[in-house]
């Protein structure tokens, strides 16, 4: 993420940093476009564009306009923004792994480039949530839908004051007897100040 500032106001905001591509953003011609990383088991990659297209080694394949990417909204709140990515016209070796492959949970990244000179920048990055495949006679189309890594903050992490909870948050340390007793305090009757009264000299307590 990189600070920017606005030319009017003068106010500043943070947004995503495209490196190598916002230098190339002034040539008098520039050909964008899009790639996604799916990373199942056997890692799937695509680009809009025809034909291969190999970037850092990692050959994208051509899936031209049959690869379609929401918007991607950029805000100020820290909040989860999610993305879909849409395949048409699949073939049988995607649509094999998205049947059989455990996705959810898997992280897939979206990028964006100029094919010249070719660049690449990462502008999303988050985790596979939900497919929907709609399968026709003559194509088939994937849904994917990515739900960002700041989904993460809204995940409760309940912490338990017990032998147990410390074992899971410290597995590799001398095991801590602090919480050993919670269980047994829970209903366990205290006397404390109570059936004490002072001798008559006021020499002790009987």
């Amino acid at each position: 993420m990189v600070t920017r500032r606005y030319e009017d106001s003068g106010e500043t905001y943070t947004a995503k940093d495209l490196g190598a591509v916002a230098v190339n953003l002034g040539n008098a011609s520039i050909r964008p476009f899009f790639a996604v990383d799916l990373l199942f088991d056997t890692p799937q990659y695509y680009w809009t564009g025809l034909g291969d297209l190999t970037v850092a080694g990692v050959t994208y394949g051509g899936a031209g306009n049959l690869l379609n990417i929401s918007a991607l909204p950029e805000t100020s709140e820290i909040k989860a923004a999610n993305a879909t990515i849409s395949l048409s016209g699949i073939n049988g070796a995607l649509l094999s792994t998205a049947l059989q492959t455990q996705y959810h949970g898997r992280l897939a990244r979206v990028k964006f480039g100029l094919s010249d000179p070719v660049v690449l920048v990462e502008i999303f990055v988050g985790y596979m949530d939900q497919m929907t495949i709609e399968e026709g006679p003559d194509s088939c189309t994937i849904s994917l839908s990515l739900e960002s890594r700041l989904v993460d903050l809204e995940r409760p992490r309940p912490v338990r004051f017990t032998t147990e909870s410390q074992r899971l948050r410290f597995p590799n340390k001398t095991p801590d007897k602090a919480f050993e007793f919670i269980n047994d305090l829970q209903t366990k009757p205290l006397m404390w100040g109570r059936g004490v009264r002072m001798s008559a000299g006021g020499g002790g307590l009987f």
